[in-house]
């Protein structure tokens, strides 16, 4: 097939994007597929003639646009099948403030928030506790996330978000065990278990991409339980934001009792990416799940998913 590879784009996770692209791309030559590149932040008002001359797009983007359902739209308006959800499904999940409103709404279990969509001013005082979390509400990677410990730490870590285009979200701060549970088709794959290295104060940005800064195992060495009710919940919030083909959840494990951070509709895919580490655990290698997301979106384009 002649696939069209759209990664880069204009967000703050571009290199991330960038870098998976080239293992993804390596997987399509293998598995047979012509591939032709388009990066959005150079030619946006080209995707639609390009994705009319392809059979299927492969979206590489965090962020926006991507994640935020803007490409799958124009892809729709163009009748090219891609992997993963829609745009509605998409929006939703990139936005923590609306996505998390969906869990509480359907009684998944989520760590209290408070939305800040612009400055405050100089006296806000959040009705969350220090220490608490500020991360931008439509951004990922960790990219700008802050543990503030307290009001004289706030004003910059909101600073920041604001000035990254984003409005913020806040969340308690709450130790506990990180685990993430992604979803493939209509089954939840197995758990990984992430435990940043002893300076990080959380898995942040180079936890997760720098080399040995953090410790993933998977299946995640967890009680069997537990595993299947943080795979239950999962799979309750993917099928609660109306996601298609697959995505990861991420987990904060408290006193026994999972708490459902947020969801990634595409999630990393690089080949020691979370989500194809729990393939690989499932027998799917990283050549066998870009075929099985392929097969999965063309399945959906069909009407059959």
């Amino acid at each position: 097939m002649r696939v069209l590879l759209i990664a880069g784009g204009w967000s703050p996770e571009r290199e991330v994007s960038l870098s998976g692209a080239r293992g993804i791309r390596r997987s399509l030559a293998r598995l047979g597929h012509e591939v032709a590149d388009l990066d959005p932040v150079a030619d946006l008002g080209g995707l639609l003639d390009a994705a009319r001359r392809a059979d299927f797009a492969f979206i590489n983007l965090h962020g926006a646009p991507g994640e935020d359902g803007l490409i799958q739209a124009m892809l729709d308006v163009a009748g090219c099948p891609y992997q993963g959800s829609g745009p509605a499904g998409s929006y939703l999940a990139l936005n923590k403030n609306a996505s998390k409103a969906v869990f509480r709404d359907r009684g998944l279990p989520t760590p209290d928030w408070e939305f800040v969509p612009r400055d405050p001013g100089p006296d806000f005082a959040p009705r969350l506790p220090y220490p608490l979390f500020a991360k931008p509400n439509t951004g990922g990677s960790s990219v700008c996330a802050t543990r503030v410990r307290g009001g004289d730490e706030l004003p910059a870590a909101l600073g920041a978000i604001f000035a990254s285009g984003c409005e913020a979200l806040l969340e308690p701060y709450l130790p506990g065990d990180e685990l993430t549970c992604g979803v493939l088709g209509d089954e939840a794959l197995p758990l990984v278990a992430i435990r940043p290295a002893g300076d990080a104060p959380f898995f942040d940005y180079a936890s997760k991409y720098e080399v040995g800064r953090c410790e993933e195992i998977c299946p995640a060495p967890v009680p069997r339980e537990l595993s299947e009710e943080i795979q239950a919940i999962t799979l309750a919030a993917h099928r609660a934001l109306g996601l298609s083909g697959y995505s990861r959840a991420d987990f904060l494990v408290r006193d026994g009792k999972p708490l459902l951070l947020e969801i990634n509709t595409l999630p990393g895919m690089t080949p020691t990416s979370l989500l194809p580490q729990e393939a690989a655990a499932v027998g799917l290698d990283f050549d066998a799940l870009i075929a099985r997301l392929m097969e999965l979106g063309l399945a959906r384009a069909r009407g059959e998913a």
